[in-house]
């Protein structure tokens, strides 16, 4: 299938489907005779065994390692979970990260009087050096 039928396929855009091309997070499409890409049910596989490490927030680095893995039938699975928590851990800082904007703004909008002043701690906040 040419590479809009992979990305329909998939749920991977075409321009990204070029771009884990161009950093050899996949292999080179092959090629028809006119120059068109043309992908496999191993290559679309592929794609969305991608789409799936990306939806779960998996940096391009560590889905070539995860690719990496699942391609190498010796791999051992501690190495596998390993991956998947320290991305535990990386998701944890950054939900923590969030809810402490989350309370610096609750707090700032709580003291913010929202008329037509114009006072606003919110902006005097942000200014703050």
């Amino acid at each position: 299938m040419n590479i809009g039928a992979a990305a329909d396929a998939s749920g991977i855009s075409a321009k990204m489907i070029r771009y884990y091309e161009e950093i050899k997070l996949i292999q080179p499409a092959s090629r028809t005779s006119s120059g068109y890409r043309q992908y496999s049910e191993a290559d679309i596989h592929t794609l969305r065994f991608i789409r799936r490490a990306r939806d779960m927030g998996f940096a391009v680095e560590q889905i070539g390692e995860l690719l990496a893995l699942w391609q190498d039938e010796s791999r051992h699975s501690e190495d596998v979970k390993q991956l998947a928590q320290q991305h535990i851990s990386t998701l944890n800082q950054k939900i923590a990260e969030l809810q402490s904007m989350v309370n610096t703004l609750q707090s700032l909008v709580s003291c913010c009087a929202g008329d037509e002043r114009p006072d606003c701690p919110i902006l005097q906040e942000f200014a703050a050096q």
